[in-house]
């Protein structure tokens, strides 16, 4: 792209020198065979030129070019065949407008082609935004259409366990993950912190399983201009204003993210809820492997964790602080807020 842009413009200027060369006629003021040197040497002047700005012009074309396969890449074909034709009806709208527009004094013929431009884009947004509402005024209810949107939060994805959920195919619709979530995990994997990085890493490494794993379609959608507003601070908050704007379905095991949600209106689908109604991934009396990494409430608690961050309390655990150890489970506490496992120290590892 850099390179044909470049040869392009080198040849346009070249070309427009040469043209701009025989107007002057450089002959009545320099005698020969100087008014050809000087005539070359515009014209090689202005192709050396048109060389350099056809880089920088071909960095840009480029730039925009990766930008539009991205957005294409995470919008569905609806969206952007209902986005084509509103773009279509803008420009018509847009011609009927402007010609009005043109017929103003001095302005008008300048204003004539921002005006097209914007009118389009306002049309081909609009229609794109609301492509599923539009399918089903003329009658086409896509089975996928009539399915919310499923925009994955940090925490579930962390998790792991929605990859699975997903495999079972209990998870139907399009799964969307923002890009700001995306985000979020790449500041955690590049965490200081051993532990909060391994996490980041295991859920970069889980979205790209969930890209292969989703039934109903994969997207990584980015945020809109009005998200990147001071007044929407947090991911939480630009969670629950796209679900809204979209309405979509927020995928989480967060439980104030899930209040939060459900206050404003927002469908939410929980893990965790999911979890309290199926079988307990752990039994009573099973063994377990686990570090102790720090201090429980109680006197002589240990605290560890699976690798999905789920909080392991084991029973006189803190004199084994900084090593691994097999414990039993002796209960499980699950709620909306998460999981705990109960344990005590195996014999043999005390």
């Amino acid at each position: 792209m850099i390179l044909a842009s470049r040869i392009l413009l080198a040849v346009l200027a070249g070309l427009g020198a040469f043209q701009l060369g025989a107007s002057l006629d450089l002959s009545s003021e320099i005698t020969e065979p100087w008014h050809y040197l000087a005539w070359a040497a515009m014209v090689a002047v202005a192709a050396l030129v048109g060389w350099l700005v056809g880089g920088a012009v071909g960095r840009l074309i480029r730039g925009r070019l990766r930008a539009i396969e991205r957005a294409a890449d995470s919008r569905s074909a609806a969206e952007l065949t209902v986005g084509a034709l509103g773009l279509v009806v803008g420009l018509a709208a847009a011609v009927l407008g402007g010609v009005a527009v043109a017929q103003l004094p001095v302005i008008g013929p300048y204003l004539f082609l921002p005006v097209l431009l914007l009118v389009a884009y306002v049309f081909s947004r609009i229609a794109a935004r609301r492509h599923v509402d539009i399918l089903r005024l003329v009658g086409i209810r896509s089975r996928r259409a009539e399915v919310t949107p499923r925009l994955i939060d940090t925490s579930a994805i962390i998790d792991g366990r929605l990859v699975d959920i997903m495999k079972t195919r209990f998870l139907t619709g399009p799964v969307v993950v923002p890009s700001f979530v995306l985000d979020e995990l790449q500041a955690i994997a590049d965490s200081g912190d051993p532990m909060k990085r391994a996490r980041g890493r295991r859920g970069l490494d889980l979205v790209r399983d969930m890209k292969s794993t989703a039934n109903g379609g994969f997207s990584v959608r980015e945020a809109d201009a009005d998200l990147d507003d001071d007044e929407v601070v947090g991911v939480d908050a630009k969670l629950v204003r796209m679900a809204r704007a979209d309405g979509a379905a927020i995928v989480t095991t967060d439980y104030n993210l899930n209040k939060v949600a459900e206050i404003h209106g927002v469908e939410v689908l929980n893990v965790n809820d999911l979890a309290n109604a199926l079988k307990p991934a752990v039994l009573p009396g099973e063994p377990l492997a686990v570090r102790i990494i720090r201090e429980g409430k109680e006197f002589g608690q240990g605290v560890g964790y699976l690798d999905d961050g789920t909080m392991i309390v084991v029973e006189d655990g803190r004199k084994h602080l900084g090593t691994e150890i097999t414990v039993e489970v002796t209960s499980v506490l699950q709620n909306p807020s998460g999981k705990m496992i109960f344990t005590r120290i195996a014999q043999g590892d005390d």
